[in-house]
C-alpha cells in the first residue's frame, strides 16, 4: 500500500474529525474527502474547513478515487453505510470499519463490501480517541489486515492485527464493553443515589479504601460520569450491538441490557431539560446529578 493518494472518511464526528485533522498533518499531506449524512451542516462544514479537507455532497462521490475508507460512524448507521456504500466498491477500495459493532455485524458489512470486490477490515478501537488521537491503540482483522496495519503503523497509527478473519477483533472491544460502561453507568447509578442521601463523600471514601490505585477520590467518577453526559447516545447504541453480541454467543445480556438503558437515561434526561454538553463544562458530577434531580 505504497499508492494511496485519496482517503475517504464517512462520518466526521469525534474519531473522524480527528483521523481528517491528523492526517491532513502528515508530509506530504494526503487528499482526504468526508461524508456526513449532515454534511450540509453548519458544524460539519466548519469541522471540514477546520482540518482542510474536501467535503463530498454524497457517499458516490466521496469514494470516487479513493482507496482507503474509513467508517467512523455511529454503531447504528455502520451496516447501513456500508452497505450504501457497496454499490460504489471496486477492487481498489480498502474499507476500514471502526464501528463499536457486534462481529455479526461487522461480517454483514464484511459480505457488502467483499461481494462489490473490496477489501473489508475489522478495526476496533480499543480506547476513546483523544488524548491519544492516532497513537489510540487498534486492533485489525481481515484478509489483508497486516498489509493494511503496516499502512497505519507508517502514518502514525497505533494499530496491530488479531487475526485474518473479522468478528474476533470485535468481539474483544465488545466483551470489554460491558465492563468499561457497565462502570460508567453503575457509578452514575451509584453516586446519583448518595447523593439523595447526603452520603456521596462516605461511599466515595469507601470505594477508595477498597480499591485506592484507582483515583475514587479524585478525578475518576467525574470522568466516567462525562463519559456519559458527552457520549451516552452513542454508547447506549454501541451497548445494543454488545447486547446482540452476548445474545449471540448464547450469554443472556441482562446486565448490558440495563447498561444500555441507564446511559441511554442519562442524555434523554439532560435533553428534556435543554442541557448540551457544553453547558456542563468544566465537568463535575455532583452539578449534572444536582441538575437532573432538580425540582
Amino acid at each position: 500500500m505504497t499508492d494511496i493518494t485519496r482517503i475517504a472518511i464517512i462520518g466526521l464526528g469525534e474519531v473522524g474529525t480527528i483521523l481528517a485533522t491528523d492526517l491532513k498533518q502528515q508530509d506530504p499531506p494526503p487528499d482526504i474527502v468526508a461524508f456526513d449524512k449532515q454534511t450540509g451542516s453548519g458544524i460539519i462544514r466548519e469541522r471540514a474547513q477546520r482540518a482542510g479537507i474536501r467535503l463530498a455532497d454524497s457517499l458516490s462521490e466521496a469514494l470516487a478515487g479513493s482507496q482507503i475508507i474509513f467508517s467512523a460512524v455511529t454503531a447504528a448507521e455502520s451496516l447501513n453505510v456500508a452497505t450504501a456504500a457497496a454499490p460504489h466498491i471496486t477492487a481498489q477500495h480498502t474499507f476500514l470499519d471502526l464501528n463499536s459493532v457486534s462481529p455479526n455485524t461487522k461480517r454483514a458489512a464484511m459480505a457488502a463490501i467483499e461481494q462489490a470486490g473490496g477489501h473489508y477490515i475489522d478495526v476496533a478501537v480499543m480506547a476513546p480517541y483523544p488524548p491519544a488521537r492516532l497513537k489510540t491503540p487498534l486492533l485489525l482483522g481481515g484478509t489483508h489486515a497486516h498489509t493494511v496495519s503496516e499502512w497505519l503503523n507508517q502514518c502514525g497509527f497505533n494499530s496491530k492485527v488479531h487475526s485474518n478473519g473479522v468478528g474476533e477483533a470485535s468481539a474483544i472491544k465488545m466483551c470489554r464493553s460491558v465492563m468499561i460502561k457497565g462502570l460508567e453507568a453503575l457509578t452514575a447509578e451509584c453516586l446519583s443515589a448518595a447523593r439523595q442521601y447526603g452520603v456521596e463523600n462516605e461511599v466515595l471514601a469507601s470505594l477508595h479504601a477498597s480499591f485506592p490505585s484507582l483515583g475514587w477520590d479524585d478525578k475518576l467518577p467525574h470522568y466516567l460520569i462525562s463519559r456519559i453526559a458527552e457520549h451516552g447516545k452513542r454508547r447506549a447504541e454501541e451497548m445494543r450491538e454488545v447486547v446482540k453480541t452476548l445474545e449471540d454467543a448464547g450469554v443472556a445480556g441482562a446486565m448490558s441490557s440495563g447498561i444500555v438503558r441507564v446511559q441511554q437515561e442519562v442524555v434523554d434526561e439532560l435533553a428534556a431539560k435543554g442541557v448540551r454538553y457544553s453547558d456542563l463544562e468544566p465537568f463535575n458530577w455532583v452539578s449534572m446529578v444536582d441538575l437532573l434531580h432538580r425540582r
